[in-house]
This record gives C-alpha cells, structure tokens and sequence, in this order.
C-alpha cells in the first residue's frame, strides 16, 4: 500500500537525498550570510543580484535556480538569480535599478542547485532605521515562520501548520497572503505539496518522514489581497501595505523537524 502522500505524487526523500539537500541547503543560507553586510542605503537591489549571481556560480560552484526559471504563455523566465522583495512587494520582486534607502525593507530570496539538489531560503533586511510599523511586520513573519516549523513532525497535517501560522499572525493584527505558499522541494524546485500558511486543523496531507518542502509566510500589515504587475511575476500587495517574508527548507524526520537551510549556530 502507498501512503498517502505518495498517493498525491509527493516524494519520499531517502537519508542520502535528505543530506545531499543539506549541503545545498547551507550554500543557499551562506549566500544569505554573505550578502548581509552589502545592504545598505545607496546600493541597488541588481547589484545585489549581482554579488549573489558571482558568489553561487565562483565560490560555491552552484547553480542559481531562479535565473531563467518558469516562463511561458504570456510570462517571460525569471530574468535575474535572486528575487528583492522591497516594502510592500510581497515576492519575487526583480533585482534592478531600484536604489535601497533608510528605512526599507527587504526580503532576499536564494535557492541553489548542487548537485541537482535545490536549498530555498529567504530572510527580512532592514536598511538603516525602520518604522514602527516595518519593524513589526519583519518580526511577526519571523515569528509566524519559526511557530510553523515548530509543528512539524509525523502525524501532524499541513492544515495543523496552516492553522497555527495564521492564528498567530491574525492575533498581531496582520494578515497571511492567500495566493502563494510553500512547496515541495528536492530535485525539482517546486513539487508537491502546496503548504499553505493558513487553514484548518486536521485539514490536508498527514506528514511522514522524508517529506520534504518550505514554509515562508508572506506576511501583510494591511489586508491579504495582493496585485500581480504585468512583468509576470512581481507581487504587491493590493492596498500598497508593508510585506515581509522569512522562509527555510526542512525535512520531516522520525519525531520531528529537520531545517536543511539553518546553518551550524544560526538562529532560525
């Protein structure tokens, strides 16, 4: 008998995979390391792009996976390695000739292929000084995230995780983005299953060890609905809101979590 998750075509990953996903995992965060201290007021969110682009392809010799990802009807492939998501852009913001400024936020996202393995996370930067209002939405989607991972372990559903992400984020007075969502994760980029960061408890797939996927709640000081722009990929929020969006790669193990991203002494 398959389980249920093989059933819905989601990938058991073995011991071997899983440790493969961690050598891209901690490339993927380190990028995120290096890329720290270069933000700052004055640069530009393509130069940033930049600096990631030469570290994944020189240093670590990966493979930046956004770069000419996707694409289609309509829709031209991911131009750039990196996404910058700046204030109220809710993901996949393009890297370009936007000039970061005091008191901006801004979510870096990396995903590098290592031996055709793929490692995905994200992190908030605050350039300079941040508002109030900046400073809270950063630590409230860092604090939906970790109350995320927090659930997972055998037996529990994606609707548990859901639940307890949104729950946490609605009683700080935010909301949780409806259209986009974690995914499934190992030789291909985005695989089954969606992980939705609201629900139901006991709603969705039952996790099991080897599964493997992201939780990265997008997170909005004003409401959820969010506004596509015509690049085909950009996402803003609808109301011009501040948005923020913390993400790490993880496995299901026998009695609990495993965060493929999290490096060796780095807080979640």
């Amino acid at each position: 008998m398959y389980s249920q998750a093989r059933q819905l075509g989601i990938k058991i990953k073995s011991a071997d995979d899983i440790e493969a996903m961690r050598v891209a995992g901690h490339q993927a965060g380190s990028v995120l390391n290096m890329i720290r201290e270069h933000v700052q007021p004055g640069v530009t969110t393509g130069e940033l792009d930049r600096l990631c682009h030469e570290y994944i392809v020189d240093e670590l010799q990966g493979v930046p996976a956004p770069l000419n990802y996707g694409g289609g009807p309509g829709r031209m492939p991911f131009p750039k390695s990196i996404c910058t998501s700046v204030n109220h852009v809710v993901c996949h913001g393009i890297p370009g000739e936007r000039v970061l400024k005091d008191g901006d936020i801004v979510n870096i996202d990396v995903t590098v292929i290592q031996a055709g393995w793929h490692g995905d996370t994200s992190k908030m930067f605050i350039v300079g000084e941040p508002s109030v209002k900046a400073q809270r939405v950063v630590d409230v989607a860092h604090e939906g995230m970790k109350i995320g991972i927090g659930q997972v372990r055998p037996g529990v559903t994606l609707g548990d995780i859901g639940y307890a992400i949104q729950r946490y984020v609605e009683s700080q007075r935010c909301s949780v983005v409806r259209e986009y969502c974690g995914h499934g994760i190992g030789q291909v980029f985005h695989e089954p299953p969606q992980v939705l960061h609201y629900g139901r408890p006991g709603e969705g797939v039952v996790l099991e060890p080897g599964m493997t996927f992201t939780i990265e709640p997008m997170v909005n000081v004003g409401k959820p609905g969010t506004r596509l722009l015509n690049d085909g990929w950009t996402v803003l929020t609808r109301d011009r809101s501040l948005s923020a969006q913390w993400e790490h790669t993880m496995a299901v193990t026998d009695d609990g979590v495993d965060v493929l991203t999290q490096l060796p002494g780095d807080d979640l």
